[in-house]
């Protein structure tokens, strides 16, 4: 009975043991998974929050894919390639920065470019001699005026002095009359569709439109703010807007109850210049937020001694907004995209009007 008495306790000292262990092992398996669970949290959390962001980046370049394409079957079935001459006037070394872009873009999608540097002492009636020459050049189917010009040119004298269907900026006032009358709507087509207008629309504007018709968001039926009333930005875009079958309102700084106007909408589109104007607070949850805004702020933490932001607080926004685009990164690159695509829509137009064939759309 000794004998047996001491076979169970043995095996009951066994069991106690083997328990603990496996406690001891839950324990610790528990706990790594506890943590390993929470490092993937944590890592899908921050990708979730950066899921919201819209890349212009990304959405530009493959739209130059795709003008490169486009470009590639004018060449094959219509025998054109596309141009656009780019007029520098003066050394600023930021013009000279944003026409190198652009002429680079150009070589990316096979738009072939042309450039005319003038020095800053240039005559007002040299410069239109200069583009009256480019508007007679059959090869030549987009002309910008690099901006700003020197003070004793008038802007608007240059800019209205280009040929309407080579206005690839969308300035030029007959282009602007037909985005008011509504002319986005493309005859013969019951799709809404920049590539089947028979006019050129300004670029960072339509740019917007594109950024949010490529990131999924319905514009139909939503209300949209458009902070800023420039006639490069904040007129066209709502213009655009309306079209879509928005319910706009343009806001500026005179406008009482900015934060509580903002805050009713879906969709913000911030132009209006300010660094940072736009809190949080301002954002309804869950709206999409288009920042067009680029401004230099004071930073001491960055080697140039300062930092780009947009017209709206990013931080505070992204936390609130279900989309919305970084400064840099997001409106900028869309620009020059729409400035090449408006390049290729006027050859193709050009093109087919010289062998008398019908318009896109028809």
């Amino acid at each position: 009975h000794v004998e047996d008495c001491m076979k169970i306790l043995r095996l009951t000292i066994f069991f106690i043991r083997f328990h603990r262990s496996a406690l001891a092992f839950s324990a610790a398996a528990s706990l790594f998974t506890s943590r390993t669970w929470s490092r993937n949290y944590s890592k899908t959390l921050n990708s979730f929050k950066m899921s919201n962001l819209i890349d212009g980046n990304a959405i530009a370049a493959t739209i130059r894919l795709e003008l490169q394409a486009t470009v590639k079957q004018l060449q094959e079935t219509l025998g054109v390639t596309p141009g656009l001459a780019v007029i520098l006037v003066g050394a600023r070394r930021d013009s000279a920065t944003y026409v190198r872009m652009k002429k680079k873009a150009c070589a990316e999608v096979g738009v072939t470019s042309f450039g005319f540097d003038f020095p800053a002492e240039i005559t007002q009636e040299e410069l239109l001699a200069k583009i009256d020459e480019l508007n007679a050049d059959p090869a030549v189917n987009g002309i910008l005026v690099q901006l700003p010009l020197p003070s004793h040119i008038n802007e608007h004298v240059v800019l209205d002095h280009i040929r309407q269907d080579k206005d690839v900026d969308g300035l030029h006032p007959l282009n602007v009359a037909q985005l008011a009358n509504t002319k986005t709507h493309a005859a013969g087509r019951g799709a809404w569709s920049f590539d089947n207008i028979d006019f050129h629309v300004s670029c960072t504007p339509q740019g917007c439109i594109e950024l949010l018709d490529r990131s999924g968001v319905t514009i139909e039926g939503k209300e949209a703010v458009v902070l800023g009333r420039s006639n490069i930005v904040g007129i066209p875009v709502a213009l655009l807007l309306m079209q879509r079958n928005a319910t706009v309102t343009i806001a500026h700084s005179r406008t009482k109850n900015l934060e509580e106007t903002i805050r009713r909408a879906d969709i913000v589109v911030a132009a209006v210049g300010r660094a940072e104007m736009v809190k949080g607070a301002w954002i309804k949850p869950g709206a999409v937020v288009i920042d067009v805004g680029i401004n230099s702020v004071d930073d001491p933490s960055d080697k140039r001694g300062y930092k780009l932001v947009g017209d709206v607080n990013f931080d505070e926004c992204k936390e609130v907004a279900s989309l919305i685009t970084p400064v840099p990164g997001g409106v900028g690159p869309m620009t020059i995209a729409m400035l090449l695509r408006n390049t290729v829509n006027g050859c193709r137009r050009a093109a087919l009007a010289a062998k008398s064939l019908p318009p896109p759309g028809i």
